[in-house]
C-alpha cells in the first residue's frame, strides 16, 4: 500500500478520534493499516513526542498501546506483565525482608505505607520497592501533583509517571503508593491520564516506550531492564549486576 493511501487511514483515524465515543472496529481497522507508515516514523524519523500525540491520537489510548505492543513483539501486554508480576511477588516480598540498611530501611517504609494485601497494593508495592533494590532513582521517575496541568512538576521529566491528588492524610503528605489518579508523562508533557492505577501505568508506559521505539529513562534503567528480560522475556542481552542478582535471589 502506497504512503499516499496510508495516509489518508491516518487523517481519517485522526477524524474518528475527535468524536465523542470513537468506533473502536474502526479504529484498530485502521491502526492495522497504518502501522508500517506508524512505526517509519517512530524508528526512522523520530519526531518530537507532541508531534506523535498530534499525528496518532489513538495511539495513546489504552487498547491501543497494547494492540501495539502486540503488533511490535507479538506478545499481550497487559495480561504478561500482571502474571509476571504476580508470579514474582512473593518471592520479592521475602528478599525485601531480608535486605539491611538504607535499603532495607525504604524497603520496610513501603511495606508499612501497603494498607492491605489486595493484588493491586502489592503489585504497586513491588513496583516501588524494585528500583530501590536495583539502584535506581525512583524520585526523578515518580511525580506528583494535586493538578495534571501544573507542567512545573514535570517540565523537566524525559519519561515518567504522575501520581495526582493527596494522601488520605492532608495535603503535606505524598499520595499513597496506590494513588486514585495516575498520568503518564513523555518529553515533559502528560500524554494520558485518567489511569486505573500505577500498574496499568506501568505497563502502559512499558508498551508506549516500545511502540515509539524510546530509550528507558537513565533513572530507571535497571527496573525497565528488569521488566523487559526478566518478567516479560524479552531479549537475551546480559544482565547487569544488579538486574542479574535479583534475578538469582527471586529463584532461589
Amino acid at each position: 500500500m502506497d504512503e499516499d493511501k496510508l495516509e489518508e487511514f491516518r487523517q481519517l483515524l485522526v477524524h474518528e478520534m475527535t468524536k465523542a465515543h470513537p468506533n473502536t472496529a474502526i479504529v484498530k481497522k485502521h491502526m492495522d493499516l497504518t502501522f508500517a507508515l506508524r512505526r517509519k516514523e517512530a524508528v526512522h524519523d523520530k519526531p518530537p513526542i507532541a508531534q506523535i500525540l498530534h499525528r496518532w491520537p489513538a495511539l495513546f489510548t489504552v487498547n491501543q498501546i497494547c494492540y501495539e505492543f502486540n503488533r511490535v513483539v507479538g506478545k499481550n501486554l497487559r495480561d504478561s506483565f500482571l502474571q509476571a508480576l504476580d508470579q514474582i511477588s512473593p518471592n520479592m516480598l521475602e528478599v525485601f525482608k531480608r535486605k539491611t540498611g538504607t535499603i532495607g530501611q525504604k524497603l520496610n517504609q513501603l511495606v508499612q505505607e501497603t494498607k492491605t494485601t489486595a493484588p493491586t497494593d502489592i503489585r504497586c508495592l513491588v513496583l516501588h520497592g524494585l528500583p530501590v533494590i536495583l539502584g535506581d532513582d525512583p524520585g526523578a521517575f515518580f511525580r506528583t501533583s494535586s493538578d495534571a496541568t501544573n507542567e512545573e512538576v514535570y517540565a523537566e521529566t524525559s519519561v515518567g509517571i504522575l501520581s495526582m491528588g493527596y494522601s488520605d492524610e492532608g495535603p503535606h503528605h505524598p499520595p499513597s503508593l496506590n494513588p486514585s489518579a495516575v498520568g503518564i508523562i513523555l518529553e515533559g508533557t502528560v500524554v494520558m491520564t485518567d489511569i486505573d492505577n500505577l500498574p496499568q501505568a506501568f505497563y502502559l508506559l512499558f508498551g508506549l516506550i516500545y511502540a515509539l521505539h524510546l530509550d528507558y529513562p537513565r533513572c530507571m534503567k535497571n527496573t525497565f531492564t528488569f521488566i523487559q528480560q526478566v518478567l516479560l522475556n524479552i531479549g537475551k542481552e546480559k544482565l547487569g549486576a544488579k538486574v542479574q542478582t535479583l534475578k538469582n535471589q527471586l529463584m532461589m
